[in-house]
């Protein structure tokens, strides 16, 4: 699974996708972070630029997964020992991608984006929303891949309109239903972020879980 995952990622990189990506995560953090919020606000910068990157890593992770011909996908799971084995180096390197433009966005964040330094609680729970980011954005754009959804404009569209769904939805009572990325900003601008984190956090990984058993299900025969 691992040569398999490398060699996805190798393609991602050389098939010039991951630059359409990289140029919109660097023109989204300039705008977010234009100026420095001033002392007092880290929390609430830190977790704004976690739930904005969501978008783009999804689309980074679905780019991926699309990158690789479908009769080469094929072949891939012949030689990787089974579709399962296939499924997860996809994962694997959808969310090595994911992941490096999430450390991206928080590294930004804390040279450009912020003041002062945040408190080390602080600094452990943007951390930990970051790489929630990358999985909540691997699980999106998996499930938005050309296996699973062929069309591209219905992919594109189901991308946007699930994120949507998750800030309209976690801005509710019923935050738990979704992945609560409004409810990670309201937590950070009260200051009870890293407070209410195990619970938002549990939250999160429950449904990153659902959505990615979901892909590994739809993708059991194709």
């Amino acid at each position: 699974m691992i040569p398999l995952a490398v060699f996805r990622l190798s393609a991602y990189v050389r098939s010039h996708r991951v630059y359409q990506a990289l140029l919109l995560m660097l023109a989204m953090l300039a705008i977010v972070h234009g100026n420095r919020a001033p002392r007092g606000e880290e929390a609430s910068v830190l977790t704004d630029g976690a739930v904005l990157v969501i978008p783009i890593l999804a689309w980074a992770a679905r780019s991926l997964l699309d990158t690789e011909p479908d009769r080469q996908r094929e072949m891939s799971a012949v030689q990787a020992g089974g579709r399962g084995k296939e499924v997860t180096a996809g994962l694997l390197a959808a969310f090595a991608a994911t992941a490096f433009f999430s450390a991206l966005a928080m590294v930004w964040a804390l040279l450009l984006g912020i003041t002062g330094p945040p408190s080390p609680g602080l600094l452990t729970a943007s951390l930990l929303l970051y790489a929630l980011s990358a999985v909540t954005g691997t699980a999106l754009g998996a499930l938005t891949s050309r296996a699973i959804l062929p069309s591209p404009a219905f992919s594109i569209m189901t991308l946007v309109l699930g994120f949507l769904a998750m800030l309209l939805l976690s801005a509710t009572s019923l935050y738990w239903l979704t992945v609560p990325l409004i409810s990670w900003m309201k937590a950070a601008n009260t200051g009870e972020l890293v407070g209410r984190l195990p619970v938002l956090g549990s939250i999160s990984v429950v449904w990153c879980v659902i959505g990615l058993g979901t892909y590994a299900w739809l993708r059991r025969r194709t």
